[in-house]
């Protein structure tokens, strides 16, 4: 496994010098999922929170995450996104929304922090958007699953 880039050779804390990596098409998908009892669940698909359409309001939130995340992340670069897309879907079998971001660019490093963020905000806005019905509501499994392009190439999570 290799060393931890954002650290120098005294193991203090610095931004990953990146002037000298190659520009290429990069992108990175993250999934993450709430989970919430039936009954929130079915609030949720019938329209009937009370702050208003929560897969709405969740999207944009995880859009507004992912262009945010140097502001969040101290040692993130900051990037010019070319895409952020944000999926949020329904699983009643689980009792679950569950959140798909990718996010794309072309540059010198890679996007996995914008799309692992855009999914944690997402799920924190249902959780809020929700709390008040659903304080048990639990944020899970939150991964990277997909990235692709720069020197490392392209991971997919097993």
């Amino acid at each position: 496994m290799a060393g931890f880039t954002h650290f120098d050779k005294e193991g203090k804390a610095r931004m990953v010098d990146v002037s000298d990596k190659a520009e290429t098409e990069r992108s990175a998908t993250a999934k993450g999922s709430v989970i919430m009892q039936p009954a929130t669940l079915a609030l949720i698909k019938d329209g009937g929170v009370k702050k208003g359409d929560v897969l709405s309001v969740a999207r944009l939130a995880g859009i507004m995450g992912a262009k945010k995340t140097p502001d969040l992340i101290p040692l993130c670069h900051p990037l010019a996104l070319t895409s952020v897309q944000v999926d949020l879907t329904l699983d009643a079998a689980r009792n679950a929304v569950d959140i798909t971001a990718t996010c794309k660019l072309k540059g010198k490093t890679g996007v996995e922090m914008e799309a692992l963020t855009a999914v944690s905000v997402a799920a924190l806005t249902v959780y809020d958007m929700c709390k008040a019905v659903d304080k048990g509501m639990q944020i899970v499994d939150i991964r990277l699953i997909h990235k692709s392009g720069g020197k490392s190439g392209t991971y997919e999570r097993a």
